[in-house]
């Protein structure tokens, strides 16, 4: 399976993408959904931050100014190890971090959170299973 045929099987996400966690590639997502180099720079950051132990002053700017993908700001609302979570009015992004792989769903506002967040760590425990 390529790794764009996750990004369109993603069930309860209407928009996603998959890119490098060092954040220097996208390597699939659906048309129209493009996060920014400075955003996926921030993302990786606040999740690097979140998973260490000591000062978080990138997770707590990004819980006191929200969160930025696709153009859009989003208030954080969950940052923990490897995901941060964060909505805009009824819909939300869920993000999560494997070993080489930074996952970012949309769900839009007739979607259940908690099915949109299955589906984000459900790809995410496959594939630090099988090593991404």
């Amino acid at each position: 399976m390529s790794w764009q045929a996750y990004v369109d099987s993603s069930g309860h996400i209407d928009q996603a993408a998959i890119i490098s966690v060092a954040g220097d590639s996208t390597w699939a997502s659906t048309p129209g959904f493009a996060v920014g180099a400075d955003e996926i720079k921030k993302i990786i950051e606040i999740l690097t931050e979140s998973e260490g132990a000591g000062a978080k002053p990138a997770v707590d700017k990004a819980f006191s100014e929200g969160v930025h993908v696709a153009g859009e700001r989003y208030v954080a609302y969950s940052i923990e190890d490897r995901h941060l979570y964060a909505r805009k009015g009824r819909t939300g992004i869920i993000i999560a971090k494997t070993k080489q792989a930074i996952l970012v769903g949309h769900y839009g506002e007739n979607v259940q959170v908690g099915n949109a967040t299955l589906t984000v760590e459900a790809l995410a425990d496959y594939l630090i299973g099988v090593g991404y």
